[in-house]
């Protein structure tokens, strides 16, 4: 689709709409059913645009994330990691179960392993609730992999649903529900958390995931949008309206926080758990995401390589656009093109041939800048 198609469908799409509006007349209740006009802007996609590729590895368990208690020695170990894609979104979530273990004793100080959104996430809820926290990490924001994930609010490869048991489930849409109520007091620019409407566009009728659809109260705001009422190069679209993260500014908020309310954050890597040991405090949660593999053995624990395009920002753009194994997220730091999921890859060099994939994907969607 080349720039002036692109305009022309957006037009029309909009047109569409608009005609609908003037039928009903002045005071007719039937007003408020018609949808106001939506206006696509387009983005502007090429190479030249291209600003940055950033790399990181997904924490993935087949099985899905692990939250649990487990005594070392003298030492308690709360574990809360293995989130796939959804660490920034089921931070809070994870968080709070993690968080209901700790005070089943009267720790007063806890150490928090990881400063990635689960990590911080979790140091908050202790802070909150009265206890002493100092956070150790290898990786502070902006390195941690949480400032490379494209953030849209939603569990996104969390578990393979033929791996992860029945038990898991009800923990799975626990933590969803706790972290999106968590997250609605987030929003705002100060934290970088905002609403925004998502596109799913496919060549064939669109399933939206068992986990999405069985959690009416969380992804209650969805349509199916006629090809007459958008521009996209595909016949099937559906809508849906989550909430959407900015790592950059929502990671340096909470750093900010977890400092202002008296936590001590030390940059350490602890490459054995008994090096876990030695440290002062008795309670540890455990949020180190992948290196959980190396520091507790957990052998399911597997990277997926996720890769992100980065083109110049664009401000006007204000939705996401999901095509398959395309996405197109607009953030203030940059517009994201994905993506990617290479199961097993450790390596955080980018792969040059899934990046011109995504590109000339993303040139057929919207046709070049």
């Amino acid at each position: 689709m080349n720039r002036r198609e692109w305009l022309r469908s957006a037009a029309l799409g909009a047109a569409g709409l608009a005609v609908g509006g003037c039928a009903p007349g002045r005071g007719d209740p039937g007003a408020w059913a018609v949808a106001t006009p939506r206006r696509f802007v387009r983005p502007r996609v090429g190479w030249d645009r291209v600003i940055r590729t950033v790399v990181g590895l997904r924490p993935f368990r087949p099985g899905g994330f692990v939250v649990r208690p487990e005594r070392i020695g003298g030492t308690l170990v709360v574990h809360n990691y293995g989130h796939g894609g959804g660490g920034v979104t089921l931070s809070w979530g994870t968080a709070e179960l993690a968080v209901r273990e700790v005070f089943r004793t009267d720790a007063e100080e806890v150490a928090v392993l990881g400063c990635g959104a689960v990590g911080l996430a979790t140091a908050r809820l202790l802070q909150r609730r009265g206890r002493r926290v100092t956070i150790y990490a290898r990786d502070l924001p902006p390195e941690t992999t949480s400032n490379v994930a494209g953030a849209q609010w939603s569990p996104y490869s969390v578990f393979d649903e033929d791996e992860a048991d029945s038990g898991f489930l009800p923990r799975f849409r626990e933590a969803t529900h706790l972290a999106y109520r968590h997250f609605q007091d987030l929003l705002g620019p100060r934290y970088g958390v905002r609403w925004v409407d998502n596109f799913y566009v496919r060549s064939e009728p669109i399933e939206l995931p068992p986990w999405m659809t069985s959690m009416d109260n969380v992804f209650s705001d969805v349509e199916e949008v006629p090809p007459s009422d958008h521009p996209f190069p595909r016949p099937y679209c559906t809508r849906v309206r989550t909430m959407f993260v900015e790592p950059a500014t929502y990671l340096r908020a909470m750093v900010d926080e977890v400092r202002a309310a008296g936590g001590r954050i030390e940059v350490r890597e602890l490459r054995s758990a008994e090096e876990v040991l030695e440290l002062p405090e008795w309670v540890v949660v455990n949020c180190t995401g992948l290196g959980s593999r190396a520091l507790f053995g957990d052998e399911e624990l597997v990277p997926v390589k996720g890769q992100l395009t980065v083109l110049e920002p664009q401000a006007e753009l204000d939705y996401l656009l999901l095509a398959g194994r395309l996405y197109m997220f607009p953030r203030s730091d940059g517009v994201l093109l994905g993506g990617t999921f290479q199961e097993g890859e450790w390596s955080l060099e980018p792969d040059r041939t899934a990046e011109r994939r995504v590109m000339e994907g993303h040139l057929e969607l919207f046709g070049a800048g």
